[in-house]
């Protein structure tokens, strides 16, 4: 089960950060992705990190989010800077690619002045 925290209500240009936790998941040995779903558009993939720890981010956040992962709380981490409205979605993280079964209730990312 993978249980996702972090988000909540921040100005544009704010920061946050979301952690992903898995409790039957070892996230060294797989490739983690965070999701986000914006009301009316289609679930996208916005930043994964590999088993060997390369990275890969999707255009419209590259050089404001940062994946990255703890391998000794199993918990995988996106460090959002320079945030935009365009921003606001319902995040969530899963395998890459991701697993139907694997879906959280995500968490709320707002960015709202």
């Amino acid at each position: 089960q993978l249980v996702e925290s972090g988000g909540g209500l921040v100005q544009p240009g704010g920061s946050l950060r979301l952690s992903c936790a898995a409790s039957d998941i070892l996230f060294a040995f797989i490739t983690v992705g965070w999701y986000r779903q914006a009301p009316g558009k289609q679930r996208e993939l916005v930043a994964s990190v590999a088993g060997d720890g390369t990275t890969h981010y999707a255009d419209l956040v590259k050089g404001r989010f940062t994946i990255s992962r703890d391998g000794a709380k199993n918990t995988v981490y996106l460090q959002m800077n320079s945030l935009k409205p365009e921003d606001t979605a319902v995040y969530y993280c899963n395998r890459d690619p991701p697993s139907t079964r694997a879906w959280g209730q995500g968490t709320q990312v707002t960015v709202s002045i």
